[in-house]
Parts: structure tokens; C-alpha cells; sequence
């Protein structure tokens, strides 16, 4: 359905044939003439840079991390737009890249409208929409009272952070989480905060200039171009900057004729060209949104991924145990506790009881593997102590929900301070994958050795996942210690062989999972037992069932 992807190195070639348009070429040919096309062609080949061209360093505020909802509801069901599928295999190691859909076209073209019609079109879990606008430059003094003044060109390319925008991008392309500027329109400033966004199924780029770069070009897997109406545009902008920027209708006007119809006549219409898709009318053309979602449907059934949990159970068969690997101690007590907790006669009080004593004992065990240095304090008596203190910044601690929270009491208990963040990672019911539904980390956490807390891990799913989260937030390896009361060795060797430096530490670890990925002999549903709720009908671990461990 798509043409080839336009090269910029290769000489200018007709624009593309609307997609819902059997005379798409002479509809084309309305837009411009011969010489026209020539003139805006040579503006276009000064505007394209030669790949690793390199541009003046990047000035960037300083500014702390603020997440947004992760939802974008649409008239028929809500999607999440913060989270993401685990991208990466049984090793660790990413395996696909996501599909990035450009969208380009003039100011108030209706390119957002158009986005959000093929995210409800597509009906996929899992999508980025990510705007130019949020990427406008930082300006100096000057150039904010000239904006003030509608005297600021916005509309130009060298109004954009093209840096900026390519590094997200890449980054969201390979699932990792990005901070994301706030634009304010009002102030023309960025906000403090910045929001937090991370890898999808699909992503959505859209603004003024999405195709004015040749590496931000390479990025696209598909390139539409929204093509609408001179007059529509206008009245569109009119009507955006008057109610929603606080802008009034002589300046939006000035602005207008100044800045925005002839960077639309230099700088965007000649990308057309580079798309692989026109769209005609915008959003009011929905034959060529559905051609664009069948389109979309293909490529991502081509790239489908499947969390392969059998990879995972047969990967490490007959291995040794790795040596980041530390169980606790095989006491009497520690096997009497477990003996308890196990049995499924057991009462919702001693379940609890003895949980969280076997939680404490877990967590004391694991602040052992700390870093201390020496230090000397002197006693009441006045006599020095040669002892050892913590050599780290500080301890955070994060919980998989549902049942890791229920070891944050212990952690508080024995770490004065520490402070908690959490993570909601479950199964995607239909094709079995873990999948990141909420996320709330403190500041700073990649300066901080992290204690990653689940009650039970089985396949390492969730576990991997989790982690893979922390690294995208630059928490080291070597600082990560996943805790968990009862693990399988299926689960041991996944987490160790993609992530070898991580400590992982639990008080026992079952040989076996069954064919459904349940601990054997296991500990049962750990969070319906804890918290008294109902049972899943086959018994199984909470954390294999809803998070696939």
C-alpha cells in the first residue's frame, strides 16, 4: 500500500498518489507547478542536512521528571500510552524495534485528529503519540520578547530541538523510557516538569516539520503527509490560538502572514514528497485512514512477539544455580516457617504471621550484601569502636504489585527512611505477555542501591521486566537485588543469565514449574492467601497468574 520510503540522497521524485484518490497524481498536480515545485525542492535539499551532519550542542533546562496519566481514552475504549510490552527476549536483549508512524502537514492540518483516529482504528494496547510541539528550543531573552510580540518565527526549523526529538525517538524505538519537555504556549517556555513516556506497539510522531531531517526521516517506518485546505487551516489556528493560547485574532493574523504561510509554502509542502501516504481533507478522509490501519495491521503481524515462556523453561535446563544467586540459610526455624506457610490448612492469620517473619529474616539477609566501610565511633566509655557503615547513598525499595507491597513493612522496619516506589506489571490475557500498566519511582533512584521486592517468581517474567525498567532509569545492575520468598529455579537462571549482575535472594527455590508455569510443590495464590480474596480457579500463584512471575 506504502511507496518505498523517499531517500534524500536520490533526486527529487513525485509527490506520492493520495491515498484514497485513484487520480491521486492529478490531484497532486493542483498543489503545485513545475517551477514552483523546483524552487521549493532547492529549499528543502538546504533545509536536509547530509546524514551525520553535525549540529551545535544542545542547550537543555533543568528540569525533574513528572509523569502523566498514561491513558488516552477514545469513544470506544481506553489506551494506555505510558507502558509497554516486553521487548525483550529470554536473554534480556531487545528483539524488535516499535513501529513509528510519521505525520506531517501545515499547522492546524488536523494531524493530531488524524493520530488519534488510527490509535482508536488500530486498537492496539499500546501506543506513544508524541507531539513536535513539545520540542520547541529554549528561548533566549530576546527572542521571548520578540515572541511576545508575534515577532518570533515558530514555524522554522531552527525553532525546533532536532536533537532532542531524534534521541527520544531512538530511545522509544528501543523501548526505553524518555523525558519528555512541556511546552507552554501561553509563556512560550518549557514547563519545570517533564513527563515520562516509554516504548509501545506503535508510535505516533506528528508535528510541522516531521520530515525536515534526514535522520529524523530514517526513524519513520511510515511517513503520511495531512493535506487540508489553506482557508481551513487558518480558521483552525484561529480558533485554537484565541481560546487556547490567549491569543488575539490581530496577532494570530500577523503572525499568520508573517511566519506560518510562507514557512508552510518553503518548508512543509515540499516534504510532501518525502510521504509515503497523502491524506486529502484530513480527518474527514476516512477511507485513507482505514488503508492506513490495514497497512499498519500487516507490518505489526509481521513483527508480532510472543513471550516465550517454553524458551524461558527449557533455556537453562541442568545448569549449576548461579553464583548471584544467595538462598537463606536451611535453618529448622526457616524450614518450620516454610513448612507453615505452605500448607494449605493453614489460617489467613499464621499465613501472615509467618510470612512476615520469613520477610524480615529475607530482608536482614539481603542488606548484607551492601557495601560497608570502616569507620570508628567512640562508645559512652570514650573508647573508640572500629565498625562498618553503609557506604552508599541511600536505600530505596520497590515492590511488584500486588504481593511485593506486602514485604514494604519489613523493609521499613529495618531501614529507617527508605524510601518505596512500585510497579504494576500483569499478563496480557491474550497473548501472554507481561505488560507495564503503572509506575511511580522516587527521584534520583539511579544513584540508590534498589531492593526489588515480589513474593514469588516463577518464569522470571515479570522479574525481568521489572528490571529492565529500573535500567531504563539508570539504576546500575550491580545495584539491584531482587528479593522474593519462594522462587523456581526456571525463574533463577532467566533472571541471571539477562541480567548477571543483578543479586538475586530468597529463602528457598522449588526445582520445578508445571505445564501452566506454577512453582511445584509452590506456595499458592501468595496474594489472595495474604489478603483473604478469592482464589484463581486452578489454585495458581498470584504472581504467575497475573504477572507471569
Amino acid at each position: 500500500m506504502a511507496a518505498p520510503p523517499a531517500s534524500a540522497d536520490t533526486a527529487p521524485s513525485p509527490p506520492p498518489p493520495s491515498a484514497a484518490s485513484p487520480e491521486g497524481t492529478g490531484r497532486q498536480a493542483e498543489h503545485s507547478e513545475a517551477a514552483s515545485e523546483d524552487r521549493n525542492a532547492g529549499s528543502l535539499d538546504r533545509l536536509l542536512p547530509p546524514v551525520g551532519a553535525g549540529r551545535s550542542p544542545r542547550k537543555r533546562t533543568t528540569s525533574q521528571c513528572k509523569s502523566e496519566p498514561p491513558l488516552l481514552r477514545t469513544s470506544k475504549r481506553t489506551i494506555y500510552t505510558a507502558g509497554r510490552p516486553p521487548w525483550y527476549n529470554e536473554h534480556g536483549t531487545q528483539s524488535k524495534e516499535a513501529f513509528a508512524i510519521g505525520l506531517g502537514g501545515g499547522s492546524a492540518s488536523g494531524k493530531t485528529t488524524v493520530a488519534r483516529m488510527i490509535i482508536e482504528a488500530l486498537d492496539v494496547p499500546w501506543v506513544v503519540l508524541l507531539s513536535m510541539d513539545s520540542f520547541y528550543k529554549v528561548l533566549t531573552p530576546q527572542q521571548q520578547e520578540q515572541a511576545a510580540c508575534n515577532n518570533f518565527n515558530f514555524d522554522h526549523p531552527d525553532a525546533f530541538d532536532f536533537d532532542l526529538i531524534i534521541s527520544t525517538l531512538k530511545k522509544l524505538k528501543q523501548g526505553r523510557s524518555v523525558q519528555v519537555p512541556i511546552y507552554d504556549f501561553t509563556t512560550h517556555s518549557r514547563k519545570k516538569e517533564w513527563k515520562t513516556l516509554y516504548g509501545a506497539n506503535v508510535i505516533i510522531f506528528e508535528g510541522i516539520m516531521a520530515f525536515a531531517d534526514k535522520t529524523l526521516l530514517e526513524l519513520l517506518d511510515m511517513k503520511i503527509f495531512v493535506d487540508t485546505d489553506s482557508d481551513i487551516r487558518l480558521v483552525r489556528r484561529l480558533r485554537r490560538d484565541i481560546s487556547e493560547r490567549g491569543r488575539d485574532i490581530e496577532g494570530v493574523i500577523k503572525q499568520y502572514n508573517k511566519f506560518v504561510k510562507p514557512a508552510f509554502d518553503q518548508y512543509i509542502q515540499p516534504t510532501m514528497r518525502l510521504a509515503d501516504i497523502v491524506v486529502p481533507r484530513g480527518s474527514g478522509n476516512t477511507v485513507a485512514i482505514d488503508l492506513i490501519v490495514q497497512h499498519v495491521h500487516s507490518q505489526l503481524e509481521e513483527r508480532k512477539l510472543r513471550w516465550d515462556m517454553a524458551a524461558l523453561a527449557s533455556a537453562h535446563q541442568c545448569h549449576p544455580l548461579p553464583q548471584t544467586l544467595s538462598v537463606l540459610k536451611s535453618t529448622p526455624q526457616v524450614r518450620g516457617m516454610h513448612t507453615i506457610i505452605r500448607d494449605k490448612e493453614t489460617s489467613r492469620d499464621e499465613f501472615i504471621f509467618y510470612s512476615k517473619r520469613l520477610m524480615r529474616l529475607l530482608i536482614e539477609h539481603a542488606l548484607s550484601f551492601l557495601p560497608f566501610q570502616d569507620c570508628v565511633v567512640q562508645t559512652p566509655q570514650g573508647q573508640d569502636y572500629a565498625g562498618k557503615c553503609y557506604a552508599g547513598k541511600q536505600i530505596t525499595g520497590v515492590s511488584i504489585l500486588r504481593a511485593g507491597e506486602t514485604m514494604e513493612p519489613a523493609l521499613r522496619a529495618v531501614c529507617k527512611d527508605v524510601r518505596i516506589g512500585t510497579i504494576l506489571i500483569q499478563t496480557n490475557q491474550l497473548t501472554g505477555e507481561p505488560e507495564l500498566h503503572y509506575l511511580r519511582l522516587p527521584k534520583d533512584i539511579s544513584d540508590d542501591h534498589v531492593i526489588l521486592m515480589d513474593c514469588t517468581v516463577s518464569t522470571g517474567a515479570a522479574a525481568m521486566m521489572a528490571v529492565r525498567v529500573l535500567l531504563d532509569h539508570d539504576v546500575p545492575e550491580d545495584k539491584i537485588f531482587l528479593l522474593s520468598l519462594l522462587m523456581a529455579e526456571m525463574g533463577v537462571h532467566s533472571v541471571a543469565y539477562a541480567f548477571p549482575r543483578v543479586r538475586i535472594i530468597t529463602t528457598a527455590v522449588d526445582k520445578r514449574v508445571n505445564d501452566l508455569f506454577r512453582i511445584i510443590p509452590g506456595i499458592g495464590n501468595f496474594g489472595d492467601r495474604y489478603f483473604g480474596t478469592d482464589a484463581v480457579p486452578d489454585g495458581s500463584d498470584e504472581e504467575e497468574a497475573a504477572s507471569t512471575g
